[in-house]
């Protein structure tokens, strides 16, 4: 016999928190990636309490840092870095979402996004394209293209095939 599916108890601390995205990049030299919005996804039949705390309050400023999101909605919460100098540069900064039941105070989950401050997005984008080309050919695997009623031999990736 099926049992249904478990609802999250209120007050258990482990309520699953659904947020986008999970991670916040901040680059020195584009301006407009300096405010970004988090959004905070309440998928439940109540409505929920949020509060954002974070690990260094000082470089950011965090537009609505509490409300509530009323059940089945969501909410876009804005987050800015105030402090983009060269000493900040690829450090990895927290924020924490708490949520909560809006009639009660008790944390019933929370969910930690990374923030990182990056000297440049040219820089990052261009080492994100090689990486994603070197692994592209790592796993790649190459035929030769043979002529009609010839067998396909499989070659293994190689820049400088010498079966050419």
């Amino acid at each position: 016999m099926q049992q249904p599916p478990r609802q999250p108890e209120l007050g258990e601390g482990n309520l699953p928190v659904f947020v986008f995205p999970t991670e916040l990049i901040f680059y020195a030299d584009d301006q407009s990636t300096h405010k970004q919005v988090l959004t905070l996804y309440n998928p439940y039949e109540f409505a929920l309490k949020f509060k954002v705390l974070c690990t260094t309050p000082i470089k950011y400023v965090v537009v609505d840092a509490a409300g509530a999101v009323k059940p089945q909605c969501c909410v876009d919460i804005v987050i800015r870095h105030r402090d983009v100098r060269p000493c900040h540069y690829d450090v990895i900064d927290k924020f924490r979402l708490q949520v909560s039941e809006q009639s009660q105070g008790k944390p019933l989950g929370r969910k930690e996004i990374i923030a990182t401050l990056l000297p440049s997005a040219k820089e990052q984008r261009k080492e994100e394209e090689e990486k994603r080309l070197k692994e592209h050919l790592a796993e790649s695997v190459f035929f030769e293209q043979m002529l009609p009623g010839m067998s396909t031999t499989r070659v293994r990736p190689s820049l400088f095939n010498q079966n050419l």
